[in-house]
């Protein structure tokens, strides 16, 4: 979430650690682990990039990698985060990363630091030397070999589980944005995520703001009123959806401070001026829902409030938020106690530490873990719920993207689109959602949006049409149910060029590749990072094979609109013609044969994706 400057409503300092939360009001936290440096890194350069990897280090959530300029073999400058300009924590969970930030020949020393928790850092690693090499004359050659009949795992979809939308009171809405009905867009574009990619659930803002009427007073007495809850969930529960219940903003009669707001809707963001009225109204909420719905509201996930540790969403200080936890998790267990509820449901993973560590003293429940993340894949958070005794707790990712930051032109690129399949990748088995941030353009936070191509948040634009991203996810919906094992090779293998390749159930095979970059700095592409890609497949010699490609000549709306000379809101004609974007061309190839194998191969741009769909023996 961004305020209306369009960045981070946080400290804008470079720092990244100034980035993360408001700290000013924290209590004593037990002391972190002391993680020792990680050993074994290694710098590989290519053409365009450096690849780095290093041994896990027991405990961390996450690496931070560092570099400093050489002169000579001499260091010439301090030590500093490598910054992939994602606007959030520049952490990650793996233990690779791919640099692509240096001019190629210019020498770095790089360090890496073990992540126990978002905003602390250990030691750093010995320092190794690299520098990227020079883009090739032609683009070298990444080998990706696979067997057709391998044993496999389960293929995790953390993409599935979960989806972003604007506060769903806007289904409601029959006001038009770019001349099309604000409501009966968002619903549709819901729809589309679950019919066509599978998403479960949705999960949206101000559940309880006062556009949906839920509390007002009569006579000094609270009042609850959940029929315009009723109309919005009945949309969502019958188009296949569950709600994600976000319990938030405040009342603007309930509040102690009505006039802390957020958003151009005006989302009250102050504690409650009385907590016992504020539980007594979840409570209310949560029973309505539950008579109403039945049991299936025993699966739903009810999450208490969004991104308190930033202050423009939370007026009081981070005790009452703990304390507005409890009052809430407790309303809901009154109802039900199998009734899932968690938080912090923090901006850059902050807070969690702190939900947990509070929990345990104050027995509030939580059955899962929220935070967000933006620009970076999620953290591995695993190691926090061990250490803090919350084991078994859930991990939910309840918004992550490519930037947090409002009308963004990464957002409606094809690099949005390598970058989701990049963290979806990472993410996949250690959480139990990811949730892309939003589904549709028709969003409203700082604004309806003023032209089709804004860099709004949405998978979808105004007007329906796919954007990159939601290429992205219909790809990876086209994954099998097993995941194959993949050996790659060559400059850029597992790291710059990554792969996911599975079997359906019929036999057939889904293999992803793509060529994909942190840095948004290459958004646009660079040549120097084109790969040629050769796809050697054991087992399936003579079957037809179809390639579907994303990159900017396939299913890119900016360079479609670009040639068409869309600048604000296309003409009815140019609408037309931009449908051409909305569907990914497929080609069909019949792969050859070398030594019993089939063969394919193809060029690879930076930003680009290929699903590679190998027919049924």
């Amino acid at each position: 979430m961004t305020n209306a400057s369009g960045s981070r409503p946080v400290d804008a300092r470079t720092d990244w650690e100034t980035r993360i939360s408001r700290r000013s009001d924290q209590s004593a936290m037990a002391p972190l682990p002391d993680l020792p440096a990680p050993d074994g890194l290694t710098a590989t350069p290519g053409a365009g990039h450096v690849r780095l990897t290093w041994r896990p280090v027991e405990g961390a959530v996450g690496y931070l990698v560092h570099r400093a300029p050489l002169r000579g073999d001499e260091v010439s400058g301090p030590y500093a985060p490598v910054d992939h300009l994602g606007g959030d924590v520049l952490s990650v969970p793996d233990t690779w990363y791919v640099d692509t930030t240096g001019a190629p020949g210019e020498r770095y020393a790089y360090a890496v630091a073990a992540v126990p928790e978002v905003t602390a850092t250990g030691a750093l690693s010995d320092p190794v030397p690299a520098a990227a090499l020079p883009a090739a004359s032609r683009p070298p050659t990444v080998t990706v070999r696979m067997d057709a009949a391998a044993d496999g795992t389960v293929l995790h979809r953390p993409w599935q589980p979960m989806i972003g939308s604007e506060r769903l009171s806007q289904l409601l809405c029959r006001d038009t944005s770019g001349g099309r009905e604000i409501g009966a867009e968002l619903l549709a574009a819901l729809r589309r995520v679950r019919e066509e990619i599978g998403v479960e659930t949705v999960r949206a803002h101000a559940i309880l703001h006062d556009d949906l009427g839920v509390y007002r007073e009569v006579d000094g007495e609270p009042v609850h009123d959940f029929s315009r809850v009723d109309e919005v969930y009945d949309l969502v529960l019958g188009i296949g959806l569950r709600p994600v219940v976000e319990i938030g903003f405040m009342p603007r009669e309930l509040a102690s401070d009505p006039g802390r707001t957020v958003f151009e809707y005006g989302g009250v963001i102050s504690p409650p001026k009385d907590w016992d009225r504020w539980g007594d109204l979840v409570r209310a909420l949560v029973a309505h829902l539950l008579e109403r719905y039945g049991e299936q509201v025993l699966g739903w996930d009810f999450e208490v409030w969004n991104e308190a540790n930033l202050e423009v969403f939370w007026s009081g200080s981070r005790a009452e938020w703990m304390r507005l936890y409890d009052v809430t998790a407790r309303a809901v267990k009154d109802v039900d106690p199998r009734i899932p509820v968690g938080g912090p449901s923090s901006a850059a993973a902050g807070w969690v530490d702190a939900l947990l560590e509070h929990a345990a003293r104050s027995g509030a429940p939580v059955d899962f873990v929220s935070t967000h993340t933006y620009g970076s894949p999620p953290l591995d958070l695993r190691p926090t719920l061990t250490r803090l005794g919350f084991p078994d707790a859930r991990i939910l990712w309840t918004e992550w993207g490519v930037t947090p930051t409002h009308f963004h032109p990464v957002n409606d690129g094809t690099s949005a689109g390598a970058f989701l399949l990049t963290g979806m990748r990472s993410a996949a088995g250690r959480v139990d959602a990811l949730s892309y941030w939003v589904a549709s353009d028709h969003f409203e936070e700082l604004g309806r949006p003023p032209r089709l191509l804004h860099g709004g948040f949405g998978l979808l634009t105004v007007g329906g049409i796919a954007k990159p991203r939601y290429h992205a996810l219909r790809m990876l919906a086209q994954l099998g149910d097993t995941e194959l094992p993949v050996r790659a090779s060559g400059d850029g293998a597992d790291g710059l060029v990554q792969t996911w390749a599975s079997r359906r159930d019929d036999g057939s095979l889904a293999v992803l590749v793509w060529a994909a970059t942190l840095d948004q700095s290459k958004r646009d592409g660079d040549p120097a990072l084109a790969r040629r890609i050769r796809l050697v497949v054991d087992g399936a010699a003579g079957r037809p094979a179809l390639l579907t490609r994303l990159d900017r000549e396939h299913g890119d709306i900016t360079a479609l609109a670009d040639r068409l000379g869309v600048t604000e809101w296309p003409t009815g004609s140019q609408w037309e013609a931009l449908r051409a974007a909305d569907q990914l061309p497929v080609e069909k190839v019949q792969p050859t044969v070398e030594n019993g194998t089939a063969v394919i191969e193809l060029d690879l741009p930076q930003p680009g994706a290929v699903l590679i769909e190998v027919a049924e023996a």
